[in-house]
Protein backbone atom coordinates (compact mmCIF):
# COMPACT_ATOMS: atom_id res chain seq x y z
CA UNK A 1 0.00 0.00 0.00
CA UNK A 2 1.88 3.02 -1.51
CA UNK A 3 1.13 6.87 -1.16
CA UNK A 4 -1.03 6.84 -4.27
CA UNK A 5 -3.59 4.13 -3.22
CA UNK A 6 -4.07 5.53 0.08
CA UNK A 7 -4.71 8.98 -1.42
CA UNK A 8 -7.01 7.53 -3.64
CA UNK A 9 -8.57 5.79 -0.62
CA UNK A 10 -8.99 9.04 1.11
CA UNK A 11 -10.14 10.61 -2.11
CA UNK A 12 -13.12 7.93 -2.42
CA UNK A 13 -13.96 8.20 0.81
CA UNK A 14 -14.53 11.62 1.78
CA UNK A 15 -16.63 11.78 -1.99
CA UNK A 16 -18.72 9.78 -0.69
CA UNK A 17 -19.13 10.93 2.84
CA UNK A 18 -20.00 14.68 0.81
CA UNK A 19 -22.58 12.98 -1.82
CA UNK A 20 -24.24 11.82 1.41
CA UNK A 21 -23.82 14.85 3.52
CA UNK A 22 -25.59 17.22 0.47
CA UNK A 23 -27.99 14.92 -0.84
CA UNK A 24 -29.27 11.84 1.43
CA UNK A 25 -31.59 12.54 4.15
CA UNK A 26 -30.32 12.16 7.24
CA UNK A 27 -32.34 9.53 8.56
CA UNK A 28 -32.10 7.00 6.00
CA UNK A 29 -29.77 3.72 6.30
CA UNK A 30 -27.89 5.01 3.14
CA UNK A 31 -26.98 8.17 4.73
CA UNK A 32 -25.53 6.02 7.61
CA UNK A 33 -23.88 3.68 4.99
CA UNK A 34 -21.97 6.48 3.07
CA UNK A 35 -21.31 8.56 6.34
CA UNK A 36 -19.76 5.60 8.03
CA UNK A 37 -17.47 4.84 4.76
CA UNK A 38 -16.25 8.39 4.50
CA UNK A 39 -15.26 8.62 7.86
CA UNK A 40 -12.08 6.91 6.83
CA UNK A 41 -10.74 9.95 4.75
CA UNK A 42 -9.58 12.21 7.50
CA UNK A 43 -7.53 9.94 9.22
CA UNK A 44 -5.73 8.71 6.26
CA UNK A 45 -5.42 12.61 5.11
CA UNK A 46 -3.98 13.06 8.79
CA UNK A 47 -1.78 10.13 8.25
CA UNK A 48 -0.26 11.49 4.64
CA UNK A 49 -0.02 15.20 6.20
CA UNK A 50 2.81 13.83 8.33
CA UNK A 51 4.44 11.32 5.74
CA UNK A 52 4.53 14.56 3.12
CA UNK A 53 6.06 16.55 6.22
CA UNK A 54 8.86 13.58 7.04
CA UNK A 55 9.89 13.23 3.24
CA UNK A 56 8.84 16.81 1.30
CA UNK A 57 12.07 18.80 0.69
CA UNK A 58 10.51 22.11 1.34
CA UNK A 59 8.04 22.45 3.91
CA UNK A 60 7.56 26.05 3.25
CA UNK A 61 6.24 24.97 -0.44
CA UNK A 62 3.99 22.79 1.05
CA UNK A 63 2.55 24.65 3.70
CA UNK A 64 2.30 27.62 0.88
CA UNK A 65 0.33 24.97 -1.14
CA UNK A 66 -2.18 23.77 1.44
CA UNK A 67 -2.73 27.55 2.27
CA UNK A 68 -3.25 28.77 -1.15
CA UNK A 69 -6.58 25.76 -1.23
CA UNK A 70 -7.58 26.41 1.96
CA UNK A 71 -8.49 29.68 0.19
CA UNK A 72 -9.23 28.51 -3.30
CA UNK A 73 -11.56 26.25 -1.42
CA UNK A 74 -13.58 27.90 1.01
CA UNK A 75 -16.30 29.03 -1.07
CA UNK A 76 -17.29 26.02 -3.15
CA UNK A 77 -17.19 24.30 0.37
CA UNK A 78 -19.36 27.16 2.14
CA UNK A 79 -21.85 26.95 -1.26
CA UNK A 80 -21.88 22.77 -1.07
CA UNK A 81 -22.79 22.45 2.28
CA UNK A 82 -24.39 26.25 3.40
CA UNK A 83 -25.35 27.34 0.09
CA UNK A 84 -24.00 30.71 0.90
CA UNK A 85 -20.57 32.59 -0.46
CA UNK A 86 -18.11 32.39 2.60
CA UNK A 87 -20.69 31.52 5.18
CA UNK A 88 -18.17 31.81 8.07
CA UNK A 89 -18.81 29.09 11.00
CA UNK A 90 -17.29 26.29 9.36
CA UNK A 91 -13.83 26.27 7.65
CA UNK A 92 -12.89 23.64 5.18
CA UNK A 93 -10.43 21.02 6.13
CA UNK A 94 -7.72 22.21 4.46
CA UNK A 95 -7.37 24.71 7.04
CA UNK A 96 -7.33 21.92 9.57
CA UNK A 97 -4.69 20.49 7.42
CA UNK A 98 -2.74 23.75 7.19
CA UNK A 99 -2.51 24.22 10.82
CA UNK A 100 -1.78 21.03 11.80
CA UNK A 101 1.45 21.06 9.44
CA UNK A 102 2.24 24.27 10.75
CA UNK A 103 2.37 23.10 14.33
CA UNK A 104 4.23 19.98 13.77
CA UNK A 105 6.89 21.89 11.39
CA UNK A 106 6.81 24.57 14.86
CA UNK A 107 7.44 21.61 17.21
CA UNK A 108 10.34 20.13 14.87
CA UNK A 109 12.12 23.06 14.93
CA UNK A 110 11.80 22.96 19.07
CA UNK A 111 12.93 19.85 19.40
CA UNK A 112 15.71 20.10 17.08
CA UNK A 113 17.01 23.51 19.28
CA UNK A 114 16.07 22.21 22.49
CA UNK A 115 17.30 18.64 22.12
CA UNK A 116 18.80 18.15 25.08
CA UNK A 117 16.29 19.72 27.52
CA UNK A 118 13.64 17.56 26.86
CA UNK A 119 11.79 19.20 29.49
CA UNK A 120 11.81 22.74 28.10
CA UNK A 121 10.80 20.77 24.33
CA UNK A 122 8.23 18.92 26.10
CA UNK A 123 6.80 21.88 27.42
CA UNK A 124 7.20 24.02 24.40
CA UNK A 125 5.55 20.81 22.31
CA UNK A 126 2.59 21.23 24.56
CA UNK A 127 1.72 25.06 24.84
CA UNK A 128 2.09 25.06 21.24
CA UNK A 129 -0.16 22.56 20.95
CA UNK A 130 -2.73 23.95 22.90
CA UNK A 131 -2.68 27.53 20.92
CA UNK A 132 -3.02 25.88 18.02
CA UNK A 133 -6.02 23.72 19.21
CA UNK A 134 -7.33 26.86 20.13
CA UNK A 135 -6.88 28.83 17.03
CA UNK A 136 -8.76 25.65 15.45
CA UNK A 137 -11.28 25.83 17.48
CA UNK A 138 -11.97 29.50 16.90
CA UNK A 139 -11.72 29.63 13.48
CA UNK A 140 -14.31 26.68 13.49
CA UNK A 141 -12.09 24.31 11.30
CA UNK A 142 -13.24 21.00 10.17
CA UNK A 143 -12.47 18.39 13.33
CA UNK A 144 -11.17 21.69 14.65
CA UNK A 145 -8.66 20.86 18.22
CA UNK A 146 -9.59 17.37 17.55
CA UNK A 147 -7.94 17.59 13.91
CA UNK A 148 -5.22 18.90 15.54
CA UNK A 149 -4.72 16.64 17.91
CA UNK A 150 -4.63 13.45 15.86
CA UNK A 151 -2.08 15.62 13.87
CA UNK A 152 -0.09 15.84 16.54
CA UNK A 153 -0.68 11.92 18.14
CA UNK A 154 0.58 10.94 14.28
CA UNK A 155 3.49 13.56 14.51
CA UNK A 156 4.78 12.09 17.56
CA UNK A 157 4.07 8.37 17.62
CA UNK A 158 4.95 7.84 13.73
CA UNK A 159 6.49 4.85 14.28
CA UNK A 160 4.22 2.60 16.69
CA UNK A 161 0.89 2.20 14.43
CA UNK A 162 -0.48 0.73 17.76
CA UNK A 163 -0.69 3.90 19.75
CA UNK A 164 -1.40 6.07 16.72
CA UNK A 165 -4.34 3.61 16.57
CA UNK A 166 -5.13 4.19 20.29
CA UNK A 167 -4.80 7.73 20.17
CA UNK A 168 -7.08 7.77 17.23
CA UNK A 169 -10.16 5.97 19.36
CA UNK A 170 -9.45 7.99 22.22
CA UNK A 171 -9.58 10.99 19.94
CA UNK A 172 -13.05 10.05 18.23
CA UNK A 173 -14.76 8.12 21.00
CA UNK A 174 -14.61 10.97 23.68
CA UNK A 175 -14.22 14.10 21.48
CA UNK A 176 -15.81 13.45 18.14
CA UNK A 177 -18.25 11.01 19.10
CA UNK A 178 -21.57 9.31 16.84
CA UNK A 179 -20.39 7.52 14.12
CA UNK A 180 -16.69 8.97 14.05
CA UNK A 181 -15.52 6.01 16.31
CA UNK A 182 -15.88 4.01 13.03
CA UNK A 183 -12.73 6.43 11.75
CA UNK A 184 -10.21 3.66 13.44
CA UNK A 185 -10.67 1.50 10.40
CA UNK A 186 -8.62 3.70 8.67
CA UNK A 187 -5.75 2.16 10.33
CA UNK A 188 -6.18 -0.96 8.19
CA UNK A 189 -5.09 0.93 5.00
CA UNK A 190 -2.20 2.70 6.42
CA UNK A 191 -1.58 -0.51 8.64
CA UNK A 192 -0.34 -1.74 4.93
CA UNK A 193 1.73 0.90 4.05
CA UNK A 194 5.06 0.37 2.68
CA UNK A 195 6.32 3.56 2.75
CA UNK A 196 6.32 4.08 -0.83
CA UNK A 197 5.32 7.19 -3.16
CA UNK A 198 4.15 5.10 -6.10
CA UNK A 199 2.21 7.74 -8.56
CA UNK A 200 2.63 10.89 -8.03
CA UNK A 201 -1.54 12.71 -7.95
CA UNK A 202 -0.43 15.74 -5.53
CA UNK A 203 -2.20 18.05 -7.79
CA UNK A 204 -4.90 16.11 -8.62
CA UNK A 205 -5.83 15.74 -4.96
CA UNK A 206 -5.29 19.26 -4.22
CA UNK A 207 -7.46 20.17 -7.38
CA UNK A 208 -10.23 17.60 -6.77
CA UNK A 209 -11.13 18.78 -3.46
CA UNK A 210 -12.56 22.46 -4.37
CA UNK A 211 -13.27 21.05 -7.88
CA UNK A 212 -15.83 18.63 -6.25
CA UNK A 213 -17.15 20.84 -3.81
CA UNK A 214 -18.15 23.42 -7.01
CA UNK A 215 -19.84 20.62 -8.77
CA UNK A 216 -21.91 19.56 -5.64
CA UNK A 217 -22.66 22.81 -5.15
CA UNK A 218 -23.96 23.34 -8.36
CA UNK A 219 -25.54 20.33 -8.80
CA UNK A 220 -27.40 21.32 -5.30
CA UNK A 221 -27.91 24.56 -6.75
CA UNK A 222 -29.25 23.97 -10.75
CA UNK A 223 -30.91 20.74 -10.24
CA UNK A 224 -32.50 20.20 -6.95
Amino acid sequence: MNTFYLKLIAIITMLIDHIAAVFVPSDTLLWLIMRSIGRLAFPIFVFLIVEGFHHTSDVKKYLMRLGAFALISEIPFDLAFYGKVLEGTHQNVFFTLFLGLLLITLMSLVEKKFQKKVFVSNLLDGLLTLAFCTIALLLRTDYNFAGILLIVAFYLFRGSKPIITLALVIVTATILGSINILATFAMIPIAFYNGQKGKNIKFVFYIFYPAHLIIIALIKIFLL
